[in-house]
């Protein structure tokens, strides 16, 4: 008995002495934030990734993140270790090439639809035929977008795309240079509630999951970091569900929003999920397989086969014990 004793403290002191190592060889943690995940605000505001790494004299250094195509780009540069992203917009990142994995799910939102001025006489997706519209290439209303149009029995070529950053998409709708943009929460609140902007397509299901992405290479050599990012990630949710007025008011400060605004963005987010798992994958998966239809993603590639090397569940399974 005593020899299993001495077997199971060796063993748990080799995990801490890992965990302690790989702590020792990293100086700075590079995380997002982002006002389309609302998470990542608490997570930010009140220090908790400060507060988790401070005894291994951690930096935390934070990178707004203004879309999933700029946190896909900076994850791919180096520059960030931890993005927030949609999940079908980290699929087409990894099917470009983009070494990240996907581990953890911080909304589920419908924070995407088809946008227009009230004059435009536009009320179905039919009617964008020879129409421009505003969007943010890779990105989940990209996606949303195409889909849309594909089911209506329109391609990109049927319609002038006019490649913005979200926020400048909206201020070209507001001044009449285009008649319509793929939205996205919380600048789309903004339009509809502000502006009187329509959301005339409008679908749930087709708006992936908000997914917390790291660098491959930043997983591989430190897995206990990531588990404890993870874990502080989780803290970050609950205290967001168990304080929505905190949520809120952490949404308006970054956003310079009205309570109205934020409440319309937070009336479509859903924060009750955390462990990516066999439900991200499949809406992540016929996304994919959506695009591939239209073209967006090439013919050879096996979207089945690139989610599963895209979405790894084992660091959340770990860091939240489920």
């Amino acid at each position: 008995m005593k020899s299993l004793v001495r077997l199971a403290l060796s063993v748990l002191a080799g995990f801490v002495a890992v965990g302690t190592a790989q702590a020792a060889d990293v100086s700075e943690i590079r995380v997002d934030w982002a006002t389309y995940n609302p998470v990542s605000l608490i997570l930010k505001d009140e220090g908790i990734l400060e507060k988790e790494f401070e005894k291994d004299g951690i930096k935390i250094t934070w990178v707004q993140s203004a879309g999933s195509n700029k946190a896909l780009e900076f994850l791919n540069a180096g520059s960030l270790d931890f993005g927030s992203t949609a999940g079908a917009a980290a699929l087409i990142g990894r099917v470009n090439g983009n070494p990240i994995k996907s581990i953890y799910v911080y909304s589920r939102p419908e924070w995407t639809a088809l946008v227009t001025r009230k004059d435009t006489g536009i009320t179905k997706v039919q009617d964008l035929k020879g129409k421009s519209i505003a969007v943010t290439r890779g990105t989940d209303p990209h996606i949303f977008l195409v889909r849309a149009l594909a089911d209506a029995g329109l391609t990109e070529k049927d319609v002038s795309l006019v490649l913005l950053q979200h926020a400048d998409g909206r201020l070209a709708l507001k001044r009449g240079d285009v008649d319509a943009w793929a939205g996205l929460d919380p600048i789309m609140a903004s339009a509809e509630i502000e502006d009187g902007d329509v959301l005339f397509y409008r679908k749930p299901d087709n708006n992936s999951w908000g997914v917390l992405n790291v660098r491959e290479e930043f997983a591989a050599a430190h897995p206990d970091l990531v588990k404890r990012v993870l874990a502080s990630y989780e803290k970050a949710r609950s205290e967001a569900l168990k304080d929505p007025a905190k949520l809120k008011a952490a949404l308006v400060a970054a956003t310079k929003l009205p309570d109205s605004v934020i409440d319309r963005q937070l009336e479509r987010t859903n924060l009750t999920y955390s462990v990516i798992g066999d439900a991200q994958r499949e809406t992540i998966e016929a996304a994919g397989l959506a695009l591939q239809k239209a073209d967006v993603i090439k013919a050879d590639v096996d979207v089945a086969k690139t989610v599963s090397a895209l979405i790894d569940p084992s660091y959340a399974s770990a860091a939240l014990g489920q």
